[in-house]
């Protein structure tokens, strides 16, 4: 098994609060992996110390090896990897058609994500903005189908939707997975993870709680793990 992302006793934090507390966790090659955790746990800062966003105070981030602590964020976008934060990651005052016209760049080819979520191409002169939530969320999630990113960073992509869209959210992450990226996905629906997700990871208040595959991890254990009840990561 060969690791895409790897995070070595990680610190950081805002001002004088430390949020991660040395976290340490692989992500496989080709995999999705979910990270769990209640509100507070660190799960979108960890997101944002990866791609760039905020700065360690120790620890190492390896992304294929390399040790990429400072590398600016539009190198690293430039590289491969791609964040898309919960329903902010489209131009708001911008149209669907050009919002799909910005992600797909030179390639200039967008059937793959109408054909994805069709009710985008319904959506194709209304402004992003205006959209559903739901609908956001696709449009958010098109850039990782048109920009064929080799690590792609999900934020709470189904957060406060109906379980119908997160379904279909979900089910486009094979599609992107197939063009060879690998996912890091933050839910905090545990049964979505356990189907979804090759590979859980869970935090507890800025730790590294517990690791494994859904068939290892229950969500009885899961939820020992929210409400700290094991300390060690397995």
């Amino acid at each position: 098994m060969t690791i895409e992302l790897s995070l070595q006793d990680v610190r950081t934090g805002y001002g004088a609060v430390e949020v991660l507390h040395g976290v340490s966790l692989d992500v496989p090659t080709g995999s999705l992996t979910a990270l769990l955790g209640p509100n507070g746990a660190g799960k979108t800062t960890l997101m944002s110390a990866v791609a760039g966003l905020l700065p360690l105070r120790s620890g190492q981030i390896l992304w294929s090896g390399r040790d990429v602590v400072g590398t600016p964020p539009d190198d690293l976008a430039r590289a491969g990897m791609m964040l898309i934060p919960e329903r902010r990651g489209i131009f708001a005052t911008l149209s669907v058609r050009d919002n799909l016209a910005v992600f797909a760049g030179q390639r200039g080819d967008v059937s793959v994500a109408l054909e994805a979520f069709p009710v985008l191409g319904q959506r194709l002169t209304q402004l992003a903005g205006s959209l559903s939530g739901g609908e956001q969320q696709m449009l958010a999630m098109s850039r990782a189908l048109l920009g064929h990113p080799r690590l792609l960073l999900l934020d709470e992509i189904s957060l406060g939707l109906a379980p119908l869209v997160v379904g279909q959210l979900y089910e486009a992450l094979p599609v992107i997975r197939a063009q060879g990226t690998t996912v890091l996905v933050v839910e905090q629906d545990v049964s979505q993870a356990l189907r979804s997700a090759d590979r859980v990871l869970c935090l507890l208040e800025g730790r590294a709680v517990l690791s494994g595959t859904p068939a290892e991890l229950t969500p009885e254990r899961i939820e020992r793990a929210y409400f700290g009840l094991t300390r060690s990561a397995s």
